[in-house]
């Protein structure tokens, strides 16, 4: 009797999942086969995540995680151009203007979703073809496995307005290799194609146009392990030529990503690159000068932090970081610089690191007692 009740909890799921897959939705949640498929579906808005598509996502990361029958998720974005561009973050701004609780709710609702990800039991598949930046990142790179293709493009560009690479980039960042994580939050330097493999963001990469051939033999597994899924991907993976025998774009500056990007202070890593004097080090210094002087403060001191500490304790941080933003100047000056009127002209308040007092830098980075993110 009790399997027939497991057979009717299973028939209402999915149905109750059928009603979700009606294609207005900004968020398909499907069972195929073994595998629960998750689609954003915001394509004109490049499948940015806002609230309702986050609040329902992770109820059923939560239920997959628990269902017998579910042996793998993928997660995968609509229209061809994006995978997810980011968070919803004209929402956030409107809603920062006036106090709205979105503000805390938005932030809660995404890092809770990237810390169920990053926990996940069930081996999560992120097919992270075309743009993929800030929230894509934070629900693709916590997960096993991240797919890029010859379409992917892979930026943190946070800074620029007035915010800092959150959805747990001061876990997987400082991780990567050398110093590219503290370049990629820094500078918010795009990462095409191949190159997103080869900066250890994504761990396999094939052709776009054979990613539903992918999907489709990932949902044929019969029971798959961890270690069938990754023989699949991996099958695909040696079997994709595209820009095979093309160097990673980085790896003529790696020297001195490592040796500019390791300062202890950003004003230390300024004075390193106006001292190197190369047009690469040039380059760089022009970008820090356009972005947000007390971003790029939190921003090297989240990932400094966040170097030594568990997913749960830089998502913990980050939250207490994004409440000061949306309590400041620029990120709601960044918005409107970049996002609204771009003019991409914007008046930092204070505008030179100097100004950034270690003080203030302190102050956002303390526990809001109750108000704490709890994982």
């Amino acid at each position: 009797r009790l399997r027939a009740f497991n057979r009717l909890q299973v028939i209402l799921q999915h149905l109750k999942m059928s009603k979700q897959t009606d294609s207005a939705s900004e968020v398909l949640l499907e069972k195929k086969g073994s595998a629960g498929i998750i689609t954003l579906n915001r394509p004109k808005a490049l499948n940015a995540l806002n609230l309702p598509m986050i609040q329902q996502i992770y109820p059923q990361i939560k239920t997959w995680e628990q269902d017998p029958e579910t042996f793998l998720i993928i997660i995968k974005g609509t229209g061809g151009k994006a995978f997810c561009a980011g968070g919803d973050i004209r929402a956030i701004t409107e809603a920062g203007k006036v106090g709205d609780k979105l503000l805390q709710d938005f932030f809660r609702g995404e890092y809770r979703l990237n810390n169920a990800i990053g926990t996940c039991k069930k081996p999560y598949v992120a097919l992270i073809d075309g743009i993929t930046m800030g929230g894509g990142v934070g629900v693709s790179v916590h997960g096993h496995f991240r797919v890029a293709t010859e379409k992917t493009v892979f930026a943190m560009p946070e800074t620029a307005i007035g915010l800092f690479p959150d959805v747990g980039g001061g876990y997987f960042l400082p991780r990567l290799s050398g110093k590219i994580g503290y370049y990629l939050a820094l500078t918010g330097c795009r990462l095409r194609g191949r190159d997103v493999l080869k900066a250890g963001i994504a761990t396999h990469f094939v052709e776009s146009e054979k990613l539903p051939a992918l999907e489709k033999d990932l949902i044929a597994l019969k029971s798959p392990s961890k270690e069938k899924i990754a023989d699949l991907l991996n099958s695909y993976h040696t079997k994709c030529t595209i820009d095979q025998e093309k160097e990673f774009a980085l790896n003529e500056h790696m020297e001195k990503i490592n040796s500019l990007f390791s300062a202890n202070s950003m004003e230390e890593i300024v004075k390193k690159l106006k001292q190197d004097g190369s047009p690469f080090a040039m380059k760089q210094l022009e970008t820090i000068n356009k972005m947000s002087p007390t971003s790029l403060k939190l921003t090297l001191r989240q990932l400094r932090e966040g170097a030594s500490m568990s997913l749960q304790e830089v998502l913990q941080m980050e939250y207490r970081l994004s409440q000061a933003c949306m309590k400041g100047h620029d990120f709601y000056e960044g918005v409107r610089a970049v996002l609204i009127d771009k003019d991409q002209s914007p008046k930092w308040k204070p505008a030179a690191l100097e100004e950034v007092s270690d003080e203030f830098v302190d102050n956002c980075f303390k526990p809001l007692g109750n108000d704490d993110l709890k994982l």
